[in-house]
């Protein structure tokens, strides 16, 4: 059975890549679904998400990235996935999720949503939190791949040149 793990991956965070792990021993195939977002201010490009997730997760065993610029249901019936894989780390991250979780039901019944609490180790971790760490030189080697560590780096750099 196939799965799907949807985000924006702003950057991507050891939180994210410890569930596409954990539902990669769940499902035969799972697909981390990088969205373009348009209505949300990202730090990093559309590409460039796409480019860092792929990167920080090849390792994992039937793990693939593809872009996503529709709903994610459309995206789910076009390459028969049954399953939307969703990360909780907190109560306030519950309700936006059920609420989404909800929503995309009612767009595709035959589509499940299936929630996975995080390690307690990245259960505070958020993509938000690590850009403002980044921007004022914090360490981020406990929450980030090496490889995001100096794609933000270059960004910061980038953006201050």
């Amino acid at each position: 059975m196939k799965a799907v793990c949807p985000g924006t991956f702003d950057p991507i965070t050891y939180g994210h890549i410890d569930i596409a792990r954990r539902a990669s021993q769940l499902f035969d195939e799972v697909i981390i679904a990088v969205a373009q977002e348009p209505l949300k201010n990202t730090m990093f490009s559309f590409q460039e998400r796409l480019d860092l997730v792929t990167r920080t997760t090849s390792r994992i065993e039937r793990v693939k990235t593809e872009p996503l610029n529709e709903l994610i249901v459309q995206f789910c019936r076009k390459r028969g996935v049954r399953v939307i894989v969703r990360g909780v780390r907190m109560i306030s991250d519950f309700e936006y999720e059920f609420q989404m979780a909800l929503t995309n039901r009612s767009l595709a019944p035959e589509i499940e949503t299936v929630f996975l609490m995080p390690n307690p180790q990245f259960s505070f971790i958020s993509s938000r939190l690590i850009r403002e760490a980044a921007d004022y030189g914090g360490d981020l080697s406990q929450f980030l791949p090496e490889t995001v560590i100096n794609a933000l780096r270059d960004k910061r750099y980038e953006n201050r040149g």
